[in-house]
């Protein structure tokens, strides 16, 4: 069955998909617009830095795999943001883990970012309104998150006129339709997106099904002008079918309403509640049950941005955040079953956070954001938790220097809502920006991110049948430092601009796993888990070329990521013998090349370039024979790395003759995923010889070249 379903993979990456447009828009939010068509030059007066923006205009024209414009892709064009694996849209930033990233829609959390196992993201570029990434000098409104944070926004209907955008390709279409319900007053928003390729997967003799579709809204009323309501909303899932065999269904929904209200000349309030629902199921129909697994939040938040002087404001605000984990069920589903009913109770927890923070002009050359967030992680019954001796829950075998799962002595039960464990950290956040002259600045920065969940994952990049755990009695917070300072320049009018940032970081209480360890349906996870510490640090450089026919940017990154999980005791050895070992995350080269050529009004052309250092992997170094079996011999943690990973991506748009009297507005793309066939690992296996003793790998490859047309259209 798995070679069915990694075939029906292949087949679909060789179907070409839309490619979409995102437009700007007036923010409702409390922040700047950060996606314009405006030069991308750099503020250096600003104390802001580790801070990457893209315009709509150059999110749109790069070229993707499947023809499908995404922003998380996007992204991973800039520097200090590399790929979780090819054909995914889980990223990590400096080093962290994916799960590290706070992936915010309208300031909502995203827990499952991908369709079709990751070949697209959840984002629906028609309907985005602002894009912001932060990778350092994370404000102090932000937390929740170790290593960075994503906010997309999606945008307001038109207020005025009725408009409708949308595009085909052969893989997926799409469509948007906007417009006032009273004018001035009340306006919509719907966009939808599905692919189709069921569809032709029945034209073959592969009997499945793969396909996907989601649904963005965004409602906005005026009650009058100084205050404004919004409700957004998301709704997405994916479906997988193998004959009668095998039905994989997963996705989010997603729903907030925002008041927003200007108390007086200087002071702006915005109220939220938001809910956010992941669900992930699987039907095993020749096994004969059904596996269910997800997490659900219910969030409120306020926060005001008092402005203080032309020189000083404040923003400050408090969030609550309760938590409904579902880490699986299994439920017989047919009389037959030989599968007996399986729980894992839920678990409960509740984080809550207050901060304050300050952006200062102190004089002509010195800029200070700084500010500080106290946040509070409650872990809830109604649970009952297991206890062992010396209060550890993964024991050392000194004899066969392996940990195995330690057996409770005891347990004890918590009713709903008593607090089991709680934990409360302290994240200071500051920023500083020196001006030495109107087109030059020094910048640094620090901020302490404090995580209180943890994915528990056995890949190196996000899966749906990913589960998230909370802190608790044997499951510590993640705690992260990041120090950085940067160089920044304009040059030549603003055509030119240069910024080179170092940064440092220290991360604790980062989870790893026991040799053999069981993730998924396991009741006491504590098991297998053991703490360990993390370190990256690295340099970044991005030139960007932001006016004339042709722009773009070189963006490339030297850096280093390791983790280090020492044995408790001095008698543990601790995991890699308790020595530095490369995360999965570890990427020492990273060169990006992005240009946009505007040929004519009619043609524009566009490439990027993608070269990266091999992910790293853990290879058997030998191997021996026991009782007629070949055994593989492991030596040291992720000690060696996949081959280089690049590729090359071109794309043309053809936008034809306009006609200023029709409302009709349309154009081409025309694009070509790794241009020279680049057959990247995704991964790489051993296997012995039939009738040998010999070994020999295999490679599995995702991608070669893959083209692509779309028709975009708008009236």
């Amino acid at each position: 069955m798995q070679k069915k379903i990694v075939s029906t993979l292949l087949f679909l990456s060789f179907l070409s998909a839309t490619s979409q447009e995102v437009e700007t828009d007036k923010s409702e939010d409390l922040d700047e617009i950060v996606i314009d068509t405006s030069v991308n030059k750099i503020n250096i007066r600003k104390p802001e830095m580790s801070v990457n923006k893209l315009t709509a205009e150059e999110i749109k024209k790069m070229p993707v795999v499947l023809g499908e414009t995404d922003v998380l892709k996007s992204i991973l064009l800039l520097p200090g943001v590399v790929n979780s694996g090819e054909g995914t849209s889980g990223f990590n930033v400096r080093g962290g883990g994916s799960d590290q990233n706070l992936l915010l829609l309208d300031n909502t959390n995203i827990y499952g970012s991908s369709h079709l196992y990751g070949f697209f993201s959840v984002f629906n570029n028609d309907a985005v309104s602002s894009l912001k990434l932060y990778k350092g000098g994370i404000p102090a409104r932000y937390g929740g998150r170790a290593s960075s944070v994503l906010e997309i926004n999606q945008r307001s209907g038109d207020f005025q006129h009725f408009k409708t955008t949308g595009g085909i390709g052969l893989l997926s279409s799409r469509l948007l339709v906007e417009g006032p319900l009273v004018k001035d007053k009340l306006s919509f928003l719907l966009a939808g997106r599905a692919s189709y390729a069921h569809l032709f997967l029945k034209m073959t003799d592969i009997k499945s099904a793969a396909y996907f579709y989601d649904l963005n809204t965004k409602w906005s009323y005026r009650l009058n002008e100084n205050n404004h309501i919004y409700f957004t909303g998301y709704f997405g899932r994916d479906i997988f079918k193998f004959n009668d065999a095998f039905n994989n269904q997963f996705g989010n929904t997603v729903a907030n309403l925002t008041w927003n209200s200007n108390l007086s000349d200087k002071i702006r309030s915005e109220a939220s509640l938001r809910y956010s629902d992941y669900y992930y199921g699987l039907t095993l129909n020749f096994v004969g049950f059904n596996w269910d697994s997800g997490i659900k939040n219910f969030d409120f938040n306020y926060k005001i941005n008092q402005h203080i002087s032309d020189v000083f404001s404040l923003k400050y605000g408090i969030s609550s955040l309760y938590y409904d984990f579902n880490p699986g069920e299994i439920t017989p589903n047919k009389a037959d079953s030989q599968v007996n009913p399986y729980i894992i109770p839920h678990k409960y927890a509740w984080e809550n956070a207050a901060f304050i923070e300050a952006e200062h002009e102190i004089n002509d050359f010195l800029s200070v954001n700084y500010g500080v967030r106290y946040s509070m992680f409650h872990r809830l019954g109604e649970e009952s938790i297991n206890e062992y001796q010396n209060n550890q829950a993964v024991v050392y075998n000194k004899e066969t220097d392996t940990y195995e799962k330690g057996t409770p002595i005891s347990t004890t039960y918590y009713g709903k809502n008593k607090t089991i464990s709680k934990f409360g950290n302290l994240e200071p956040r500051l920023a500083v920006s020196v001006k030495l002259t109107d087109d030059r600045s020094v910048k640094m920065s620090y901020n302490r991110m404090a995580q209180y969940v943890h994915l528990i994952s056995n890949t190196t990049s996000a899966t749906p049948l990913d589960i998230w755990e909370p802190s608790g009695p044997y499951v510590k917070p993640q705690i992260v430092d990041q120090y950085a300072v940067g160089y920044f320049e304009n040059f030549n009018d603003n055509k030119y601009s240069l910024e080179i940032e170092s940064y440092f970081k220290l991360g604790q209480n980062r989870l790893d796993y026991i040799d053999g360890a069981d993730l998924i349906g396991n009741r006491a996870i504590e098991q297998v888990l053991l703490n360990g510490k993390t370190e990256a640090y690295g340099l970044e450089f991005l030139f960007r070329k932001n006016t004339g026919k042709i722009t773009g940017w070189v963006a490339y990154t030297i850096a280093r990521s390791q983790q280090q999980t020492k044995g408790r005791t001095t008698d543990e050895s601790g995991i890699n013998n308790g020595e530095w070992y490369r995360t999965p995350h570890d990427r020492l080269h990273d060169l990006s090349i992005v240009a946009n050529y505007d040929f004519s009004k009619k043609w524009s052309f566009n490439a990027s370039f993608i070269l990266q250092s091999g992910r790293p992997v853990t290879y058997p170094d030998g191997k021996y024979e026991f009782l007629g079996w070949q055994v593989p011999n492991y030596n040291n943690r992720n000690n060696y790395s996949m081959p280089a990973f690049h590729h090359l991506d071109v794309s043309a748009t053809y936008t034809p003759t306009k006609n200023e009297h029709k409302k009709w507005k349309s154009e081409w793309v025309f694009g070509i995923y790794n241009v020279y066939n680049r057959k990247n690992a995704a991964s790489i296996s051993f296997r012995t010889k039939e009738n040998s003793n010999m070994t020999e790998t295999s490679k599995l490859s995702i991608f070669g070249i893959v083209p692509s047309v779309t028709y975009n259209f708008k009236f």
